[in-house]
């Protein structure tokens, strides 16, 4: 159960994906005066050495954030996310890269908080050791984060985004997704949830979309970026999605910007596409 570990693909083209869509939510979040909250149900280890350990074996940072760091023609709101990115390497070669937890606390106010949840000891461990010396605006738990839902929504300031980024290890990953999803917008139907998806040739993977737009929400948007065609042994990843529920208004406009791009940097044969699509009421 505890044998995933992401430094394995820190960098990678999901993580891009995944990446870019949060710094979207975040700077949109952090337009008005009130604060917010920033939920993230499977922080992982917060930062990840690119150069060694687990993250050196596969490289898999190499078609995916490598890949942009020094292109001079992205679109703005990508280029702000590699920005971003650059921050964490001012020597100039890429040495590290930042988990979700960690570009959040960039992009957060004094008056916003931070809840992450971590279930591998180990990544706890380093997560927390990446947020040593932040105030009580942070708060790490080891645990389960789709149970911690319930628990925080709605959160005081009635304003949140919540990352729900599980490793998708085990099957019952995906109901969990569905389940928790549909307690957290019982308790807090105006949040803002992201969740992150595999491509993946299994039939728990395929359906996960669909059963996310019979959810009781009215405005939600779906983005996948395929890199490649799917294996003939029906194996691996081919490519990511982000689900949004109750997206920014201008997110579908940014998005048909910035994906056509990212098909043509991060592909990796004929077959790379994207697909974009929402519902707005």
């Amino acid at each position: 159960m505890l044998s995933y570990r992401h430094a394995f693909h820190a960098g990678n083209h999901a993580d891009v994906l995944k990446h870019f869509i949060e710094v979207q939510l975040l700077r949109y979040l952090a337009q008005k005066d009130k604060p917010f909250w920033y939920i993230d149900t499977h922080a992982g280890a917060g930062c990840y050495e690119l150069d060694s350990g687990y993250a050196a074996q596969n490289a898999e940072y190499e078609s995916g954030i490598a890949r942009l760091i020094n292109q001079d023609d992205m679109p703005a709101a990508l280029a702000d996310y590699v920005a971003l990115i650059k921050s964490f390497n001012p020597d100039g070669p890429l040495q590290l890269y930042p988990g979700s937890p960690l570009i959040a606390r960039e992009l957060l106010r004094d008056s916003d908080k931070m809840r992450l949840f971590e279930l591998h000891p180990a990544d706890n461990e380093l997560l927390l050791e990446n947020f040593a010396g932040f105030g009580s605006e942070v708060l790490i738990q080891r645990g389960d984060g789709f149970g911690a839902l319930k628990a925080l929504l709605p959160p005081p300031p009635r304003r949140a985004l919540v990352l729900i980024d599980p490793p998708y290890e085990e099957k019952q990953d995906y109901q969990r997704v569905v389940a928790s999803l549909l307690e957290g917008l019982k308790r807090f139907p105006g949040g803002m949830y992201a969740v992150w998806y595999p491509l993946l040739q299994r039939a728990d993977a395929q359906q996960l979309p669909g059963q996310l737009k019979k959810l009781p929400v009215k405005n939600w948007l779906n983005v996948t970026l395929n890199v490649q065609q799917p294996g003939e042994d029906g194996f691996g990843m081919h490519g990511s999605g982000m689900f949004v529920f109750n997206p920014p208004f201008n997110l579908h406009e940014v998005l048909q910007q910035v994906m056509p791009y990212l098909v043509r940097v991060l592909g990796q044969d004929e077959q790379a596409s994207f697909t974009l699509e929402q519902q707005a009421i």
